[in-house]
């Protein structure tokens, strides 16, 4: 069985939302890949970027500096 860890999540309103936030991380060499949004979180496209806790400040200046929109950025365990 996988061992459960904490993951940043950070969720969309549209599929767009989600493949422009997976762009621009590959652009910019951040850790993460899109998943399916855990039933803990809503979301509404159904995707969610999830990558290591420690890359959160990153990710959040990212949002911010490429204008992405993004719904909501959590701290889970996944």
């Amino acid at each position: 069985m996988r061992q459960r860890t904490e993951k940043c999540v950070v969720t969309f309103r549209t599929t767009a939302g989600a493949m422009a936030m997976e762009a621009a991380c590959k652009a910019a060499g951040l850790p993460g890949r899109l998943i399916p949004v855990p039933r803990s979180v809503t979301a509404g496209c159904g995707l969610c970027w999830a990558a290591p806790p420690e890359s959160r400040e990153a990710l959040e200046d990212l949002v911010i500096k490429k204008r992405l929109d993004v719904d909501g950025i959590y701290a889970i365990i996944l």
